[in-house]
């Protein structure tokens, strides 16, 4: 062979080659491309079953009013419990004294004492203490628990100075804010329903948790008595209403959810006896219960809830709250890595444990504004260990923390909304210049800005814009301590 035939032989085999190689870039290329369209078709479809348009929230207000009305007159009439709380007094802001509360609601407990000044002047001053509970008590008698409680309270008391001490003759008062699932019977009196949170004390099921406290304290003798039992969205009512007596309605946003108003107590068929003097009943309405088939739900909510303690139960309180966002968003990318390769030809191991990607990493990665989106990568990176991601990447993450986000705000506001309209607060009427004031508190509302906006500029487009400024959101904050404390007040003895 020649050496011009033997140039044209090695040109055709390098051409050849390179051939080879542009084919095999091509087909990686139409393959990495297939797999992000199917990445970006899971979003897509993710999206499009989160839309809330302002018509479909409407429907789940009035759906909300309804199962409100349903839950008032009759009990177990609704998915919504709408429990009777025996508080038919609410702070006015007049209090005058030293009030103590006992917030119980986990591992831990805290005793607080409350001065209250009187007219205009509030809140004098607030002291507390928070107490471990050493795990043995969480599983041991009904006696040994509220022993321990009431000792604690006891060395909390007698931290008084002269000038913290009741009235002569007077019993000190106690605010009780219980976490637990109870069948209140009065103001001051319920039977645990079950536990939750770790406890298991079979003994005290079904008894009056007031009683147990009260026969602990009087073994310590401590001679104080529970003026009110009351839960945390409850104490964030009164709260909110020690301040201001437009308050209606209070929402806690965090890691779980719940809701509380004020409603006329001859609108309650299931009440009975004689009415209330106020006229008033707050009701807790255990609004996490929620369900109806408004709800935006998607085949992640469905798993979730499968797959969780209580399936069936609290569906609202999955889509909204705290515990669960993070949790939806995990379940999402899980599946773009499972069926797509999202985050390269192995599904990362992290990404597999449920919970392991909590609502804060999420609120972290959605307010990122770097150029980069460096908070996401580290997120990514230092949570569920993925590395090397592109910016392209990253912006699909925060794109899926909006959606998420953005439904669970618009549902809170049409929860919000729902209670408005039972209230008839929804519009404004001729001659008429009421305000609303909703109280909020949690950690959702108060730490994830973009949820708290959202909700509340979705709460404005329902309400629209000529009622708009007689709604008010305010945040109301430590319900489950000084809110209980304040309810005590207004339902002392000696009033």
């Amino acid at each position: 062979m020649g050496k011009k035939a033997a140039a044209v032989t090695v040109c055709v085999v390098v051409a050849a080659a390179a051939a080879a190689g542009a084919s095999v870039v091509a087909r990686r290329q139409m393959k990495k491309s297939a797999k992000w369209s199917r990445a970006m078709g899971i979003v897509r479809e993710f999206q499009d079953k989160c839309d809330s348009p302002i018509g479909k929230l409407r429907n789940l207000a009035d759906a909300m009013t309804v199962e409100m009305h349903a839950g008032l007159a009759s009990e177990g009439g609704s998915k919504l419990k709408m429990i009777i709380s025996y508080v038919d007094n609410l702070p006015t802001g007049e209090e005058e004294g030293r009030f103590y509360a006992l917030d119980l609601g986990g591992t831990n407990f805290r005793v607080l004492r409350v001065h209250l000044g009187g007219k205009d002047k509030g809140i004098i001053q607030t002291e507390f203490d928070e107490v471990s509970i050493p795990p043995h008590l969480m599983t041991s008698s009904s006696h040994e628990l509220f022993d321990f409680i009431a000792a604690e309270l006891a060395k909390f008391v007698a931290t008084e100075d002269e000038k913290s001490h009741p009235f002569p003759g007077r019993q000190r008062e106690l605010g009780f804010t219980f976490s637990f699932p109870v069948r209140q019977t009065s103001i001051s009196s319920g039977t645990l329903i079950k536990w939750t949170k770790g406890f298991s004390i079979e003994d005290a099921v079904g008894e009056d948790v007031v009683g147990e406290l009260n026969k602990a304290m009087e073994r310590v003798r401590l001679d104080m008595r529970v003026a009110a039992l009351v839960n945390d969205t409850i104490g964030t009512l009164a709260g909110g209403r020690y301040y201001n007596p437009n308050v209606v309605a209070a929402i806690i946003l965090g890691t779980g959810t719940n809701a509380a108003y004020v409603e006329r107590a001859n609108a309650i068929p299931k009440w009975q006896g004689p009415l209330p003097r106020s006229g008033d009943m707050v009701i807790n309405m255990e609004w996490g219960n929620f369900r109806s088939s408004h709800l935006p739900l998607t085949e992640y909510d469905d798993d979730l809830d499968v797959a969780s303690l209580n399936p069936g139960e609290q569906i609202f309180e999955k889509m909204i709250s705290g515990m669960y966002l993070g949790e939806i968003l995990r379940r999402v990318m899980l599946k773009m890595a499972e069926e797509a390769e999202f985050f390269g030809d192995t599904v990362p191991e992290k990404l597999k444990i449920p919970f392991i990607l909590r609502t804060p990493h999420m609120s972290t990665m959605h307010h990122d504004t770097s150029s980069d989106l460096k908070d996401v990568a580290s997120k990514l990176r230092d949570i569920l260990e993925i590395n090397n991601t592109t910016l392209r990447m990253r912006k699909v993450i925060v794109e899926l923390c909006d959606t998420i986000a953005t439904r669970g705000a618009r549902l809170s506001a049409a929860g919000i909304y729902g209670i408005l309209k039972k209230l008839g607060r929804e519009i404004t009427r001729e001659g008429e210049d009421q305000k609303s004031v909703i109280a909020l508190d949690g950690g959702l509302f108060e730490h994830y800005k973009k949820f708290r906006q959202c909700m509340e500029s979705t709460l404005k487009e329902l309400i629209g814009e000529e009622a708009s400024d007689t709604v008010v959101i305010t945040h109301s904050n430590d319900g489950s301590g000084i809110g209980a404390a304040l309810l005590a007040a207004s339902h002392s003895q000696y009033l």
